[in-house]
């Protein structure tokens, strides 16, 4: 059928824009690997899954790191931010009346 042909031939072109570099391991390694795979799994979808996580896990880190910075500029800018040292002060106030009232136990 034509439209078959057509979604194939689109499909095809996609899957083969580009490749992941091939790498070399430790045959261990890759024996380890292959023990590793999931019925049906082979080892090209193992590594494009993985890859797949890590380049989203990346991703999902800079954005984390990008809104902290952005919250820092702004508390600054708007001067609603507290110092560290109160937190922190704070906090140990909380831990010292925590060890009283359970009777005075140690670190």
């Amino acid at each position: 059928m034509q439209i078959d042909y057509v979604s194939q031939a689109r499909y095809s072109q996609i899957m083969k824009a580009a490749t992941i570099p091939p790498i070399r391991i430790e045959s261990a390694f890759r024996q380890e690997i292959e023990q590793a795979l999931g019925d049906g799994e082979t080892m090209a979808s193992l590594v494009e899954s993985a890859v797949r996580t890590e380049v989203s896990r990346r991703r999902d880190q800079t954005e984390f790191v990008r809104r902290g910075l952005a919250s820092i500029a702004r508390s600054e800018a708007e001067g609603d931010w507290i110092p560290a040292e109160t937190v922190l002060a704070k906090l140990e106030a909380k831990v010292a009346a925590a060890r009283k009232r359970q009777g005075g136990l140690s670190k």
